[in-house]
């Protein structure tokens, strides 16, 4: 059953008792609904009082999309219009904690690594409980060729129990590692290391050193690039942090 008929930009449609609903929803907008419920004579001439250039041919849905966003730009300046449906549900906050076990590293300079972890609250339990909990720690690893693990330049940082991240700083890095490093986070029960997690093996970029910076100026590419205009500092402050 028809109802009043709808005026938009100069086209009266008849509307049914669904669409006077949703254009009350719309308070004068105009929806997809109605639209669609428009011929394609209609919504080309819709779309010209609108001062739409509608090409020959143009699939009815373009005409459509372009009738809504044409629609949507002329009304932002009015947001008291938009009717905001309240029981629309907010935004889920993102959880603290995934209850996974892991530890991941960001790289942020050539001497200094941030690392980030976290121990799933059922391996939590287990530990703390235990009779010979001694708390959590960090091994650092230097990986040496074909990625095999040097025990003997590796160190233990032992970290609080609530603590999920903690920045490492390196010093320079010798021949046998090449930069390349692996960290470990575990458990210490009585006199035994128990291993959680692993992160992926990661390597360290290369302190830009002197002779670097002669052999750039050498290359004439790199002449072209126009790195000789640019001034080079080393921070040697950055480098005594890391020794310490």
């Amino acid at each position: 059953m028809l109802g009043n008929p709808h005026t938009v930009a100069g086209v009266s449609v008849p509307l049914t008792a669904s669409q006077k609903t949703e254009n009350k929803k719309t308070e004068g907008l105009m929806s997809r609904t109605w639209l669609e419920s428009l011929s394609n004579d209609e919504l080309i001439k819709l779309a010209d009082n609108y001062g739409i250039d509608i090409p020959y041919g143009l699939e009815r849905i373009f005409i459509i999309e372009e009738l809504l966003e044409c629609s949507d730009t002329s009304d932002k300046d009015r947001p008291d219009d938009l009717n905001i449906d309240p029981s629309f549900p907010e935004t889920a906050a993102l959880p603290k904690q995934y209850n996974i076990s892991y530890i991941e590293i960001i790289i942020r300079d050539p001497l200094w690594v941030f690392a980030f972890w976290e121990i799933k609250s059922h391996e939590r339990e287990l530990h703390e409980n235990a009779n010979d909990f001694k708390g959590y720690c960090l091994r650092v690893i230097p990986l040496g060729e074909e990625e095999s693990e040097s025990a003997e330049n590796s160190f233990t940082i032992p970290i609080e129990i609530n603590d999920s991240e903690r920045y490492f700083g390196f010093a320079e890095h010798s021949a046998q590692t090449q930069g390349r490093y692996i960290i470990k986070l575990g458990v210490m029960r009585g006199e035994s290391e128990l291993h959680i997690a692993s992160s992926e093996p990661f390597c360290l970029p290369r302190l830009i050193e002197d002779e670097d910076i002669n052999s750039m100026k050498e290359n004439p590419l790199v002449n072209l690039s126009g790195v000789q205009e640019l001034i080079i500092t080393k921070s040697t402050d950055r480098q005594s942090r890391a020794k310490r």
